[in-house]
């Protein structure tokens, strides 16, 4: 499994309110909420992000609330994955369970550029800025997980698991 993408570039400790504001959270439809990702950090974000793109960002992304909204609201827009130097645990669970791919890796979040091309190998965990020709290795989340994130969530997963029985 991999992505390939533009890259949008972050902060430290991007809190779950600047992922999707609190005041939209009165709808239950994904799409809906997607439209306004990230709108108070970067109002062009939802305009410019095509899918496979690939946020980056600093230490601690996600922090804040433990709604599930966030991670959500990525996917839904069409992020292919989300490097950080690290996350916030709760998000870091949540992305897992709706089936967004992230990535840790401290040098790739710090060198790479907001509208760098960037590929990730979710299997192997490099991260090749195109852009800039460098490689980076993140380690990659064991077969159980990169399993669960591929089928689209735990949820899904565990469907499918009940489905095979």
């Amino acid at each position: 499994m991999n992505t390939q993408g533009k890259s949008f570039k972050y902060p430290d400790n991007v809190d779950t309110d600047v992922i999707i504001p609190a005041r939209y959270l009165n709808t239950p439809n994904a799409s809906e909420l997607a439209l306004h990702c990230m709108e108070d950090i970067d109002a062009d974000f939802v305009k410019n992000v095509k899918a496979g793109d690939v946020m980056v960002a600093g230490w601690n992304f996600g922090c804040g609330s433990s709604r599930e909204h966030a991670p959500l609201v990525i996917k839904t827009c069409g992020v292919g994955c989300v490097i950080a130097k690290s996350f916030a645990r709760i998000f870091y669970r949540n992305a897992i369970n709706i089936g967004l791919p992230i990535l840790e890796c401290e040098q790739a979040a710090k060198e790479i550029s907001a509208g760098d091309e960037v590929t990730v190998d979710f299997d192997t965990g490099v991260i090749t800025d195109i852009t800039t020709q460098k490689s980076y290795k993140a380690q990659p989340f064991p077969d159980f997980i990169q399993n669960i994130i591929k089928k689209g969530g735990l949820l899904n997963s565990l469907k499918e698991g009940k489905a095979n029985d």
